[in-house]
């Protein structure tokens, strides 16, 4: 097998995975927005973050949503913050637990960041029917 049949098989499994992850309507989105300009980091996230990262044993989604909404509040990245939101919910986590999430990053995260994010979690949960 040649790279790029291997860079298209990985990109292939990474797009189904992202695609229950994040949705199809941000997926659809995110096609629309694909140009020459972005579409190598793109294929990048498809093929490591989705197709390698998110598929690991040893952290089911829910976890691995925990995990990155947190790593997300700390970095401070709201338009992320806002698209792993909603991977969160789709990934079977509760109103409840980002809050808590949120709450506990106060002690890591600092004041800021985890009033920010929890902020946009509300607003994020109340579009989702979750709050």
């Amino acid at each position: 097998m040649d790279e790029n049949a291997a860079h298209e098989i990985l990109r292939a499994k990474g797009r189904a995975e992202m695609r229950e992850i994040l949705g199809s309507a941000y997926t659809e989105a995110r096609d629309k927005g694909t140009n020459p300009f972005n579409s190598a980091v793109r294929a990048l996230s498809e093929e490591m973050a989705y197709a390698t990262l998110w598929t690991r044993p040893g952290l089911d989604r829910k976890q691995r949503s925990l995990i990155t909404l947190a790593m997300i509040c700390a970095l401070n990245h709201p338009h992320e913050l806002r698209i792993h939101l909603i991977a969160a919910l789709n990934n079977g986590c509760t109103a409840e637990e980002i809050s808590e999430l949120f709450t506990h990053a106060v002690a890591y995260c600092g004041f800021p960041a985890a009033i920010d994010a929890l902020r946009l979690a509300e607003q994020v949960l109340k579009e989702q029917g979750a709050l």
